[in-house]
């Protein structure tokens, strides 16, 4: 792909073509608008990805809304929307947010330095803990654990036995049961009894009400508090990486108003999505087009949908895909992000929230003296088939005031 490249999370060794491709167990699909019409396309896919398939479900009286399909699964993203729809954020959150960076912030500035990366898990982690409820475990403790969850042995979806031996397997059961124990007992559960003893305006409290099961909920905590973990922490570290290291854009970015702040991040993510792949096992015979490709798919192939291709795919995004263009034209029905939060019945309900928390904490830290100390570590995480940023060391001074002074911690 010719042009300029601004993006960072190349993973080596990762193919970028062809838009269509299929090995006889998956289909490899890097349009953009044939991904979305896989994503959309009720009924004749369900989630495989994030090891959904591979999680029991014969112990749980309510189905997931990570796994769930079909009516059931819309009930629970109406359900959910009272909690994070846009105005909700906006009306409810936003005053948690900036509760929160500010004394992450100020605590920083008192340091003189940090880890974004570790600032970025905390905030992440305290705001998503808020909204869900798991309110009764001190923040860095639970955080630690839910980082725990990300540590499984590397597999492919397509493959048998997903490409794993019997003591990947064994390895993978162990490091998925000790996390969930431990987080049932300490996060969970004290969060289980303040609730039943009183309802809050929390997703546990819903949950109680809907009549699901201590297992149901175990579960459904997990899905939310680490999808707001991993999203959110990751973006913050890379949307900072470019704001630093680019003067113009950070410039523009401190100076502008909310509404070209979040065009910034919502560009940025696009061209960095965290989940660098989705996957729908195939249920009915699915076509999809790409201009004159066809990719005709059957009952029990894997759909990969390689997000990050789709995304710099410039059939739908323009010429010079792998810029950074803030406001850049994108095809009817497709948002600024791009597929980064997919699309669909599964799209991620948490885009509104992610953008807004990103931009809480970093308009907190780029209105200090901020650079960065040495170059941050990429990596890559197979559970969800994105990166990781970690060793983002920040050197912050003081913080200027109204006046031109500066305010001292």
């Amino acid at each position: 792909m010719s042009g300029v490249d601004r993006r960072r999370s190349h993973r080596p060794g990762e193919a970028t073509g062809p838009r269509l491709e299929h090995d006889g167990r998956r289909w490899r699909i890097r349009s953009l608008a044939a991904a979305r019409q896989v994503l959309r396309a009720r009924g004749a896919t369900t989630q495989a990805g994030f090891t959904a398939e591979a999680i029991p479900t014969a112990f749980l009286r309510h189905h997931p809304i990570l796994l769930s399909d079909g009516p059931g699964h819309d009930d629970q993203r109406r359900a959910v929307g009272r909690f994070l729809a846009p105005a909700v954020v906006e009306e409810r959150w936003a005053p948690v947010m900036a509760a929160s960076a500010d004394e992450l912030v100020g605590a920083t500035l008192e340091a003189g330095t940090c880890r974004l990366d570790q600032l970025a898990l905390h905030f992440s982690v305290d705001v998503a803990r808020r909204i869900v409820g798991l309110t009764e475990a001190p923040l860095e403790a639970m955080s630690a654990r839910l980082v725990t969850f990300m540590r499984q042995p590397p597999f492919d979806l397509a493959a048998p036995h997903w490409g794993r031996t019997r003591r990947q397997w064994a390895s993978a059961g162990l490091n998925a049961l000790v996390p969930l124990v431990r987080f049932h007992v300490r996060d969970v559960r004290p969060a289980l009894r303040a609730r039943r003893r009183a309802r809050r305006d929390d997703i546990i409290s819903h949950l109680l009400d809907s009549g699901y099961g201590e297992a149901d909920i175990l579960v459904e905590c997990v899905t939310y508090a680490t999808a707001g973990m991993i999203t959110t922490r990751e973006f913050i570290a890379m949307a900072c990486w470019h704001l630093l290291a680019d003067d113009a854009l950070r410039e523009r970015y401190r100076t502008a108003g909310r509404t070209e702040r979040l065009a910034i991040l919502a560009e940025i993510i696009r061209l960095e999505p965290v989940v660098g792949h989705l996957h729908r096992r195939v249920r009915e015979d699915l076509e999809v087009d790409d201009r004159e490709a066809r990719a005709a798919m059957r009952p029990g192939e894997l759909a990969d949908l390689c997000i990050r291709d789709a995304n710099a795919d410039p059939e739908a995004v323009g010429p010079d895909p792998l810029d950074l263009c803030p406001g850049r034209p994108m095809p009817p029905g497709v948002g600024a992000t791009g597929l980064s939060f997919g699309a669909g019945a599964h799209r991620c309900p948490g885009e509104h929230l992610a953008l807004a928390e990103t931009d809480v904490l970093l308009t907190r830290l780029l209105a200090c003296d901020v650079r960065l100390d040495g170059e941050p570590r990429l990596g890559w995480v197979d559970l969800v088939e994105g990166y990781t940023v970690r060793d983002m060391r920040l050197v912050l001074g003081p913080r200027p005031t109204r006046d031109g002074a500066v305010e001292r911690p």
